[in-house]
């Protein structure tokens, strides 16, 4: 037994010197086995990782990369041009990007109301404050002057009593001189009162009365139709005067003559 062990590894020994110096003396090209197209056709694990083959490159058998006896052939040279690069850099967008971008459409919606919001927010505020503030400069402007010496307290409390004192008159009376006598008493009072007052307050109205152009011209034809009036009065009462003044003129020379007549 110990000699059939001795002989086998003495005829080992040349076997695998042979092999040795064969394989230094005639090398031989390894080639790599080409993946099977099954691969390329299975979904990877990850949505981020695809790779993009053009159907030569996965035709032609690829050489290993250890090899440098075979020449480099035009599908190797295809899979080194700029558009296959692109290709396998391309990749479809994973469920966190196309989440990604839905919050941020969701937020630039949310943005966009919320400064809309906030827009018409500082839009009513302001026109709130400019409210106030045109409502407190109309009534200052309402105010005499101090250089008038006009007063407002004692002035509209007369003014208040004469309309008072104009519905007392009219208590009994229809409703269209309940409602005009105390008004008519009031503007009366107030005209010889507190002039500068009503007059501030007379140019007011009108600045109003002027945005609508109807309702200005029937007041401008009232007012003229009350001045015509009221020039036409006065000179009524003038003539009514003088005619007077004549009658009383000649009753007093007639008492005069009879008087000197009787002495």
């Amino acid at each position: 037994m110990a000699a059939r062990v001795l002989l086998r590894r003495r005829a080992a020994a040349p076997f695998m010197a042979a092999t040795l110096v064969g394989g230094a003396l005639f090398p031989s090209v390894a080639l790599a086995e080409a993946p099977s197209h099954d691969h390329f056709n299975k979904k990877p694990i990850y949505d981020d990782y695809e790779t993009f083959l053009s159907p030569k490159a996965s035709s032609t058998p690829v050489p290993s990369p250890a090899s440098e006896t075979i020449p480099p052939t035009s599908s190797t040279v295809l899979s080194s041009t700029p558009e296959q690069a692109h290709e396998h850099k391309h990749h479809t967008p994973t469920p966190t990007d196309r989440l990604a971008v839905e919050i941020g459409k969701a937020r630039l919606f949310l943005y966009k109301y919320a400064v809309a919001t906030e827009d018409a927010v500082n839009g009513a505020v302001d026109r709130a404050f400019n409210l106030e503030r045109s409502f407190t400069e109309t009534v200052a402007s309402l105010a005499p002057p101090r250089e008038s010496g006009e007063k407002l307290m004692p002035g509209l409390v007369y003014v208040l009593v004469a309309s008072m004192a104009g519905s007392i008159i009219t208590r009994n009376r229809n409703i269209l001189l309940r409602a005009s006598v105390p008004l008519a008493f009031g503007v009366g009072a107030g005209w010889l009162l507190i002039p500068v007052t009503m007059t501030n307050v007379s140019e007011l109205l009108w600045s109003y009365e002027r945005r609508f152009p109807a309702v200005a011209d029937a007041h401008l034809k009232t007012r003229q139709g009350v001045q015509d009036a009221w020039r036409f009065a006065r000179v009524h009462v003038d003539v009514g005067k003088h005619y007077v003044d004549e009658k009383v003129s000649d009753a007093r020379d007639i008492v005069e003559g009879w008087v000197k007549k009787g002495k």
